[in-house]
């Protein structure tokens, strides 16, 4: 109990407090007397004198031409190679570039080769099994050679403990081009997938004992997550780098037994982890890195509709547009924001700017996910657009408190929607106002402009009434809005049982119809009201010569005191 036998004697696997193999020496025949290690340099001491230097990196090893050929293929083709090539009298020496694991796992392979006693463990099983493919040292050689060996322990450790695989994974980091060639990663993934579905204590007692594969495999056909979290396996996996990462979520969607917004958690957790904020990047993720980054996690999002919020969304297109990937994953992501806006609230649109100087929640990417639906509505009419024209208006009423909002950022939202999108303009009327507010410094042209987005006449009474008494809106806007009301006024004291009377033409009519006097028809009705909407225009223009004038002036007593100003000077 807790261990099992791998080949009649010369391997062992234990599981102690991981999954470790021992191999023993299969014959003594070329047993060391010692093994030196000097700076860089490794000399094997047998009663035989060394007849073979392997160079390995920045280190150097003494070897014997017996020991080594033996086992692997590779070097008994560059030995013979060397030998017709070369001085027979002369030392060869074999110069291995891009060696699996560098000189540490080169080590262990000349343990082997010699007989000693080997160590494996999670953390060394993937390059060492690199290593042996890269020697070529199959079972062709001798029977139960290191390909064998570190294939039937990689299998081992790969079906028992869970840490031990994300071990194996993070020994494959500098490996990554073996480690994908022979499926590591492949099968490390798979392994993750699989046991992400079940219940964590059924594999966990694989660190003190094996299981057997089939008695676990139908365990997990009948598995319920009673008491367990499903997401438990999200801290190991989100530990991942990227390219593993991905590997990982394309096994588990390839799996499909987790539910696709599971998935999507998982991926909205990784990135959490590891891009934050620009200002928390890790120093090693370069730009071109985090744009790899970037468009790797948008190509495995899942498909499946509500299977990952919207905002997590809305920050990866930030993302995206800041390290400039490709459009056509821009629009991707922008598209599957658009089909979530109808179900959205305003707190879901809130994406946080990381530069001091810039506004406090990113507008501009609102504004191209709110174009993108609009562009989307326009070849499918959807009918909850009046709900998407409410979560704009209340999303403009939360951001225009900011005091560096512009009017360039604040405006091409604002207009972003058609007019039917809205059927009361009054939440953005109070947006307006809200921004006006908070910028209490705009020029006449930046208040006009700003408020060209609101129509007038879908303002409720009370709106009207409110807009109407505004001195922070501009004066030909002020002046529309007055002459709007006395319309409505008008209108309303015309209606038939209406005793409301406000001027005195609107009272002759009124006073007339009490009367019964049928000389006042409808025409003369409607000319009434025309020469006093004509009153209007003319008070209108009135204020516009008014206003002029005080602007002339205005600048004439500004060059008046920059000439006296500068006569002092003088």
């Amino acid at each position: 109990m807790g261990s099992r036998s791998l080949d009649s004697g010369k391997a062992t696997v234990s599981g102690r407090e991981y999954s470790k193999c021992v191999i023993l020496p299969a014959n003594e025949n070329m047993v060391p007397e010692a093994l030196e290690k000097r700076k860089q340099n490794w000399t094997v001491r047998t009663r035989v004198a060394n007849d073979l230097i392997i160079q390995v990196g920045d280190s150097s090893f003494q070897l014997h031409k017996l020991a080594m050929v033996s086992k692997s293929e590779y070097l008994n083709r560059l030995v013979f190679q060397k030998r017709s090539n070369g001085a027979k009298d002369t030392l060869p020496k074999i110069q291995i570039e891009s060696f699996p694991g560098g000189s540490e796992i080169f080590e262990l392979v000349v343990k082997f080769c010699y007989g000693m006693k080997v160590d494996l463990t999670a953390s060394n099983i993937a390059p060492v099994h690199c290593a042996a493919h890269f020697l070529e040292m199959s079972d062709d050689l001798e029977q139960g050679n290191l390909i064998s060996k570190t294939e039937a322990f990689l299998s081992f450790v790969l079906f028992s403990a869970w840490k031990d695989i994300f071990r194996v994974l993070k020994s494959c980091e500098p490996i990554s081009l073996w480690a994908m060639k022979l499926q590591i990663l492949q099968r490390c993934s798979d392994a993750i997938a699989w046991k992400a579905s079940i219940d964590p204590k059924l594999f966990t007692l694989s660190e003190n004992d094996a299981i057997s594969l089939n008695v676990l495999a139908n365990d997990a056909e009948n598995l319920k997550h009673k008491g367990i979290a499903e997401n438990w396996w999200f801290e190991d996996v989100s530990c991942l780098r990227i390219d593993h990462f991905v590997e990982v979520i394309k096994s588990i969607k390839k799996k499909g037994v987790l539910r696709s917004k599971l998935v999507g958690s998982c991926v909205a957790y990784w990135t959490e982890k590891w891009i934050s904020g620009p200002e928390n990047l890790p120093k090693h993720l370069t730009h071109h890195l985090l744009r790899v980054t970037t468009e790797s996690l948008i190509r495995i999002l899942p498909e499946e509709e509500n299977s990952i919020s919207a905002n997590f969304l809305l920050h990866l297109l930030k993302l995206g547009i800041m390290m400039r990937i490709s459009c056509e994953l821009l629009n991707e992501v922008g598209k599957k924001i658009a089909l979530k806006l109808e179900n959205c609230r305003v707190s879901d649109l809130l994406v946080k700017n990381y530069d001091n100087d810039a506004t406090v929640y990113d507008v501009g990417t609102v504004t191209r996910v709110v174009e993108a639906y609009v562009s989307s509505m326009l070849k499918n009419p959807t009918p909850k657009l009046l709900v998407v024209g409410q979560l704009v208006d209340g999303y403009l009423a939360l951001v225009s408190r900011d005091d560096k909002l512009s009017v360039e950022q604040f405006r091409p939202l604002a207009e972003a929607l058609p007019n039917d999108a809205r059927y009361c303009h009054d939440t953005l009327y109070t947006a307006i106002d809200t921004y006006l507010k908070a910028h209490p410094r705009l020029t006449e042209e930046e208040r006009t402009s700003l408020c060209t987005a609101m129509d007038y006449h879908k303002l409720s009474q009370e709106g009207l009434k409110h807009a109407t008494r505004n001195g922070r809106l501009p004066v030909n806007i002020t002046a529309r809005l007055i002459l709007l009301e006395q319309v409505n006024m008008a209108r309303s004291m015309t209606s038939t049982g209406s005793n409301y009377q406000r001027t005195k033409t609107q009272a002759i009519i009124k006073v007339n119809k009490c009367l019964g006097n049928e000389w006042m028809t409808s025409w003369n009705e409607i000319k009434m009201m025309r020469k006093e909407v004509d009153s209007m225009k003319m008070q209108l223009n009135e204020l516009q010569i008014c206003k002029m004038q005080i602007q002339r002036r205005a600048k004439r007593c500004l060059i008046l005191k920059r000439i006296f100003g500068s006569m002092s000077i003088l």
